[in-house]
């Protein structure tokens, strides 16, 4: 395993994925590529869209640097990506860009009709991406 693409939100769930990610980077030896994704609203619309992004930019960055201290601290390779879109297409992008051997999501407890009627982000890098996914329960 050469790089642990891990999809993160600061949601509870993510909180759970990262220390996952963090141990098997750990024990593989592997850079971790952290990705947050910034969702834009639909439909688009440009002056609210380009508030939307550099707003979750700045939010994510902030987050980024406590999990970049960690990752120092661990003496882990790391990169910090942030990008905006749909998160699962966001996560599959990146995934063969950077080529990742693994993708660690947290997964969401969305009811069965939420799933149904917004789809799974989990469901659908499970079923697209090229590589391993690991979902965190």
């Amino acid at each position: 395993m050469q790089t642990i693409l891990l999809a993160y939100d600061d949601s509870p769930q993510a909180q759970k994925a990262f220390d996952k990610a963090l141990d098997m980077a750990r024990r593989f030896e592997a850079k971790l590529l952290v990705l947050s994704v910034v969702r834009l609203p639909d439909p688009p619309e440009d002056l609210e869209t380009e508030a939307l992004i550099e707003s979750g930019r700045s939010h994510f960055h902030k987050l980024h640097r406590h999990l970049k201290q960690r990752l120092d601290d661990a003496k882990l390779r790391s990169e910090f990506v942030i990008a905006a879109g749909h998160p699962a297409e966001q996560i599959l992008y990146t995934a063969e860009r950077y080529g990742a051997t693994l993708i660690v999501v947290g997964r969401r407890g969305h009811s069965p009709l939420a799933r149904w009627l917004m789809g799974s982000i989990t469901r659908q890098v499970m079923d697209h991406a090229k590589c391993s996914v690991l979902v965190v329960h």
